[in-house]
């Protein structure tokens, strides 16, 4: 048994500051437009005391990999020795493939602006290819440093609240039941999975005061699954995703509660994690009774579809595509780690239950 965690964490209000204490001399901001407009861009500049600057500014929604390759191109003009992503896991992604390719060496700072993907942690990378999502994993790109700073979450929109909201609770429940988890990524994956269920809501609701802490349990569950793996609900999410460009979170939300239902060989550690998050139960079958009917109850509370064609998707389209998304899951690398081995029958059944009618 093995457990690391690279990555050097900052929390707190205002943690930022210490940007300084890094000693950057060059550095290549890796980011969307919104935080060149907003002027975070050149706080940024001013925290670090880098004394030459750049800024890579072309992040968009599931970053592609000629995205990675113009950052990359880039990067080896600028030659920096700081790389900082400052954004949600696309610019994360992106920066990590960036670092990965790029001809000189840089280390890489991770700034996560949402509460989801955990990125900021993470050997994970996710690029998109002619339409499909292909998971990047190495030790390499997990980054060196990680800022989670409240002051950056004052103004989130409340769609992205529930939809990263969701991207946490998922990767905690798969990182706790994947084949390869350990005592470290079970402490790690209930705390965060227990502390965002309860507190989601009041987030969601505007409240300010306990989105630095659900910001540190997104931190928490990347921590556990980056270790421990990931399962069918991601597997899936990527396949549906890079069809149909449907926020990640979101896609999560409408699969986790099926997917536990046919992980029955998880049973005994779903009911731990219910147990663990206040959802009590006479027997396990009603614990992961309870667990699926909390996760249901949640998504209704946040104004979120419980459906794929609820999420847009035409009926007619995913049926089209049925075959290549179902392809492209069976393939994935989470389902290495789910705690079921998986069957196409597994995925079809599971994909048919989730789409819903139009």
């Amino acid at each position: 048994m093995q457990f690391q965690c690279k990555t050097r964490i900052f929390s707190g209000q205002g943690i930022l500051k210490e940007l300084k204490t890094l000693n950057i001399r060059r550095l290549l901001l890796v980011c969307d437009p919104f935080f060149v407009k907003t002027g975070w861009s050149q706080k940024i500049k001013t925290l670090s005391g880098a004394a030459q600057f750049e800024i890579f500014d072309e992040i968009s929604p599931d970053p592609s990999a000629a995205m990675a390759a113009n950052g990359t191109a880039k990067m080896n003009a600028f030659v920096p020795d700081t790389v900082i992503a400052l954004g949600g896991g696309s610019a994360m992604d992106c920066a990590k493939a960036m670092v990965y390719f790029a001809e000189k060496k840089a280390r890489l700072i991770a700034i996560p602006t949402t509460s989801g993907s955990g990125s900021e942690v993470t050997d994970f990378a996710i690029l998109t290819h002619n339409g499909v999502k292909h998971p990047f994993i190495d030790e390499k790109i997990c980054p060196e440093a990680a800022f989670l700073d409240s002051d950056l979450l004052e103004t989130l929109p409340k769609k992205l609240i529930a939809d990263c909201g969701f991207d946490v609770l998922s990767h905690a429940a798969e990182g706790y039941v994947a084949t390869t988890a350990t005592p470290f990524t079970d402490a790690l994956a209930e705390a965060a999975f227990a502390t965002v269920l309860q507190k989601l809501p009041a987030s969601y609701g505007g409240e300010q005061s306990c989105r630095l802490e659900i910001h540190c349990c997104a931190t928490m569950a990347g921590l556990a699954f980056t270790r421990a793996g990931l399962g069918l609900v991601h597997a899936l999410a990527h396949s549906l995703g890079g069809e149909f460009h449907i926020p990640h979170g979101r896609l999560n939300a409408i699969l986790l509660p099926a997917v536990i239902e046919y992980n029955k060989a998880a049973r005994h550690k779903y009911a731990a994690l219910a147990r663990r998050a206040g959802l009590f139960g006479a027997s396990d079958t009603v614990a992961v009774r309870n667990l699926k009917n909390a996760l249901c109850r949640l998504r209704q509370e946040l104004g979120m579809p419980d459906t794929l064609v609820a999420a847009g998707i035409s009926p007619g389209e995913l049926w089209n595509k049925r075959e290549k998304i179902i392809a492209a899951a069976l393939q994935d690398p989470c389902c290495t780690t789910n705690p079921q081995a998986v069957t196409e029958e597994m995925v079809r059944a599971i994909l048919e239950e989730v789409t819903g009618r139009g």
